[in-house]
């Protein structure tokens, strides 16, 4: 008798839960959501609390369980974006402000029923950690969710008050680790998502994470961390890791830049500082000369150098998709304002690498003019990014045991729209991380830092700068068709798409992404590796 009226009351909530769903209507750990329905079908859930706000005593801690709520909670709503100055030109919200509070993210789901287990993306937005947002509409996740992905945006904490250590945060933190905040916070609404998204009809069992830039970072750090490694299944990193040319800041280092911080602001004690407004920390981080907050070794989040623990196959054992643009940098990182001749490029090697100079000459050869730029910006991009990049790909595949699949994304942006063209005569070339919005730059050759996200995630049609043409509708359809497949299944090859082989160790293959799209022999090996060998160059 009692499995009798188990099986109804079993039976019943299912169909609750399928009812709910058809009606943007979920139920969650705090409570009920109410989200929204786009005209193409997709359920929307916006601005969903992950975490306590962390606010007035939570500010510098860990992130902590979401307050429960009573009646239904709107989620059609952005929630707002973390604490951080306008930086970036090509940064476009659609968020409800800037706040401290700032931990939600943001749900779009086709499924009808929360039975059907969809696999699951967590995207992480990049920025430099200093800026970015979940609302931004390359992020949007309609695109994937009408091809059966369930995605996922999360706001996390940046700046001053996502990375900031200090030895009195050490000592009240339960961990013993301070700093990382961000990183926690990205932790957190992995683990939300794994106890919540079958409401959505997404899989707990499938999520893969991916990101871009601090996203991409992001995703290299989640793969090291115990504490999310074994939530996840897959990959993806579009240009960046943590696993870079230097090594991370030490505890110790980081509670020393949040102490000098500390006293630029006037503020004693912990308590003290805890009680400054947020925009005057803000803006004071802001300032010229002011310390730059980075990831470090907490002991914690990051147990060790993120090096050595792909090294020692500690890292999370799942498919990696990974790769970096073509133009990530431009060429004047290396040459400065001297014009792009083959003498002023060797010059500049000179300065830069001494007696190697002939060495990375030989690895970016420049013989006339033409060549000493495509050199100088092969050699700035991969300083910039490439190499962590490449680094992570190399690392996972000789200690991750599973298959890597690496691209080159090599599409330069259209041109701009007529209105934007006049608007902005000297920016034909598009505003990119890092330049800003004032800085007048020539058109790309190349596939510029961030180009690729509209193109992967299928939102083309969101960014109104650019008169995209027939051709990178086709590199959108090939490059989200890659992304789709390798969430689905942790390997990106399918039906109508050209075939993408798995990388290996030694004249490995990778696939460059453009309007003709195909696998092509690595001849880059030898860069990375000299760049490896004089990292402190």
């Amino acid at each position: 008798m009692k499995i009798f009226f188990l099986f109804p009351t079993l039976l019943l909530a299912t169909t609750l839960l399928a009812q709910d769903l058809a009606h943007s209507r979920v139920r969650v750990a705090g409570g009920m959501l109410q989200g929204g329905l786009t005209t193409a079908g997709i359920h929307t859930f916006k601005g969903v609390p992950y975490a306590a706000p962390p606010v007035g005593n939570l500010r510098w801690r860990e992130p902590q369980p979401t307050p429960a709520w009573k009646n239904v909670r709107p989620a059609t709503q952005f929630g707002p974006r973390a604490m951080q100055l306008p930086l970036f030109g090509d940064m476009n919200f659609r968020s409800n402000g800037v706040s401290e509070d700032c931990l939600y993210l943001n749900v779009w789901t086709g499924a009808k029923a929360s039975q059907e287990k969809r696999p699951v993306l967590v995207y992480f937005y990049g920025g430099g950690f200093v800026a970015g947002d979940g609302s931004e509409p390359r992020y949007d996740g309609e695109s994937l969710a009408q091809k059966g992905i369930v995605t996922v945006t999360v706001n996390y904490r940046l700046g001053v008050f996502g990375f900031m250590a200090h030895p009195e945060l050490t000592k009240e933190s339960p961990n013993h680790a301070s700093g990382n905040y961000g990183l926690l916070d990205q932790a957190a609404a992995i683990q939300w998502v794994k106890q919540n998204i079958a409401a959505f009809g997404g899989d707990p069992r499938h999520i893969t994470i991916g990101g871009e830039s601090a996203g991409s970072f992001s995703v290299s750090a989640q793969m090291a961390s115990p504490l999310a490694k074994g939530l996840i299944v897959g990959a993806i990193g579009e240009s960046g890791s943590l696993l870079g040319l230097q090594p991370l800041p030490t505890l110790a280092q980081a509670e020393q830049t949040g102490g000098a911080f500390a006293a630029t602001v006037g503020a004693n004690s912990l308590a003290a500082l805890r009680a400054l407004p947020a925009q005057q920390l803000l803006e004071a981080s802001g300032k010229q000369g002011a310390p730059r907050f980075s990831t470090n070794v907490d002991g914690y989040f990051l147990p060790r150098q993120p090096t050595e623990i792909f090294a020692a196959g500690q890292q999370a054992h799942v498919p990696l998709l990974v790769g970096w643009n073509s133009q990530e940098m431009a060429y004047q990182m290396v040459l400065g304002p001297a014009a792009p001749t083959a003498e002023n490029y060797r010059a500049a090697l000179q300065k830069l690498y001494g007696e190697q100079a002939a060495d990375i000459e030989r690895l970016y050869p420049a013989a006339t003019d033409a060549q000493a730029e495509q050199a100088a910006t092969d050699l700035a991009g991969d300083r910039f990014i490439a190499y962590s990049t490449w680094k992570l790909a190399d690392a996972q595949i000789q200690t991750g045991g599973q298959p890597v699949y690496r691209y080159l994304y090599a599409r330069p942006r259209p041109a701009m729209t007529p209105e934007m063209g006049n608007a902005t005569a000297n920016l034909a070339g598009g505003v990119t991380k890092g330049t800003g919005a004032a800085s007048p730059a020539p058109p790309a050759k190349g596939a510029v830092h961030s180009a690729e996200i509209e193109y992967a995630l299928g939102n083309l049609p969101t960014n109104k700068v650019f008169a995209w043409t027939p051709d990178d509708y086709k590199v959108s359809k090939t490059m989200q068709g890659y992304f789709v497949n390798f969430i689905k299944t942790g390997n990106p090859n399918g039906a109508g798409l050209p075939t993408w082989p798995a990388a290996s160790q030694q004249g490995g293959q990778f696939l460059r992404l453009d309007v003709t799209t195909q696998a092509e022999a690595d001849q880059t090996r030898a860069r990375y590796q000299f760049l490896e060998q004089h990292a402190g160059k």
